[in-house]
């Protein structure tokens, strides 16, 4: 049986049940363990369900439909920025990753990487990253919202204190063409703020569709980041505070036969 036979047959048995275990999908079906974990993280980089520890549940809500949504949305870029992510990031090192539908594109672009501690406030991230090669996860404590697995406010913030990462791969709602990384949920921006407080190198990643958005709360500037990876070209006054700042702007090709990527500023 081809993987799509059972991608639809697992999503046909969510119909008549809530939960799904990875063992007993991998008897019913015949095929190993991994298998069926690669299955459910398909399923759930789709939206068509979510993943808990050792299986798969409906995703039933319609705030999770929303995020489902987002999801797709612009879904190419998201993968290309995901896989030059994955060629700046080395083997060995640690990394904190925010919430959101880029951050769990970068997730999946990692599972090779070997030798990362990942830190993450997002439930989805650390149930992806389960299974894959050797790996710490360390899993926020907080305030769960459910609309989309983040873990977010004051417990979060102070538990990420704890730690000082090598990497910080944070998303964002809006960036301004003065170089202003803009979100909408005050207690998500203060977990984002303190990702990046607390880590040496400060990568933001975030599709070109963000310059058309306007959010109300600010999450940093430019001269905060390190490295902003986008599917396109920005506008030449943000290229310019870039420059101003030192920080890199690099650009993935979507739909390249290979990952390719231009430096600007």
């Amino acid at each position: 049986m081809d993987a799509a036979s059972r991608h639809d047959k697992i999503l046909n048995l969510l119909n008549s049940q809530e939960r799904l275990e990875v063992e007993d999908l991998a008897a019913r079906f015949g095929v190993s363990l991994q298998t069926i974990r690669t299955d459910l993280r398909d399923l759930s980089a789709r939206g068509a369900l979510s993943r808990v520890h050792g299986g798969a549940v409906r995703v039933s809500s319609a705030a999770n439909r929303a995020y489902a949504d987002r999801r797709k949305h612009n879904a190419n870029a998201k993968q290309a920025m995901a896989a030059l992510l994955a060629e700046v990031i080395p083997d060995n090192c640690s990394l904190a990753i925010n919430i959101g539908t880029s951050t769990e594109q970068a997730a999946r672009a990692l599972e090779n990487h070997r030798g990362l501690t990942i830190l993450s406030n997002n439930i989805n991230i650390i149930n992806l990253m389960m299974g894959g090669e050797t790996k710490e996860l360390i899993l926020v404590g907080g305030t769960v919202r459910q609309s989309d697995g983040a873990i977010i406010g004051e417990d979060a913030v102070e538990f990420i204190s704890r730690y000082k990462v090598d990497y910080a791969i944070i998303g964002a709602s809006a960036l301004d063409k003065d170089g202003a990384v803009l979100d909408h949920d005050a207690r998500e921006v203060s977990v984002a703020r303190a990702i990046l407080k607390n880590a040496r190198t400060k990568i933001l990643l975030c599709d070109s569709s963000k310059f058309a958005r306007s959010a109300p709360v600010r999450i940093c500037d430019l001269s905060d980041l390190d490295v902003v990876i986008t599917n396109q070209p920005p506008p030449a006054p943000f290229l310019e505070a870039a420059k101003a700042a030192g920080t890199r702007i690099l650009c993935a090709e979507a739909g390249s036969s290979k990952n390719e990527s231009r430096e600007n500023g």
